[in-house]
Order: structure tokens, then C-alpha cells, then sequence
């Protein structure tokens, strides 16, 4: 029980630095493309967090996530056979 206890605290540890990580970066980051009016940069940097969001927080809950690499070859690769 005392096991379960401590790797929920941990969990729950690591969403919160997490949130606490995400929060901070778009505070930095997001006022200065509102104000200088920069909306694709803005929708560029919220699909680029957002993704990041989704792929650290079910890594933080332990969840397996399959690798990227294997998506991005089954994409390229047949992409660079019509090259040779």
C-alpha cells in the first residue's frame, strides 16, 4: 500500500511539473506573438505545444506510447525509393 501511495505522489509530482513547464513556456512565449500580431507563428507554437502536451503527459502516467520514428518511415520510406 505504502509502494502505491508513493508512486501516485510521484505521478501526480510529475503532471504538476508538467503543468507547471507548459504554463510557464506560454507565458513566455505567447504574449509577444498577440502583441506583435503574429497569428500563424502563434498557431504554429500551440500545434507544436499541443503536441508536446500529448505525448508527455501519458508518458508521465506511465502510459506506452509507440515510437514516432516507425510513423515517419512507413511515410518517408516509399518516398525515397522514388528517388534512387
Amino acid at each position: 500500500m505504502v509502494c502505491r501511495r508513493r508512486a501516485f505522489a510521484e505521478v501526480i509530482n510529475t503532471v504538476f511539473l508538467l503543468v507547471v513547464f507548459f504554463l510557464l513556456v506560454i507565458v513566455i512565449q505567447v504574449p509577444p506573438l498577440v502583441r506583435g500580431r503574429m497569428w500563424r507563428e502563434l498557431a504554429a507554437f500551440s500545434v507544436c505545444l499541443l503536441l508536446g502536451m500529448a505525448l508527455s503527459f501519458p508518458q508521465a502516467l506511465g502510459v506506452r506510447l509507440p515510437n514516432p520514428t516507425r510513423a515517419i518511415e512507413a511515410v518517408f520510406k516509399p518516398l525515397a525509393g522514388l528517388l534512387k
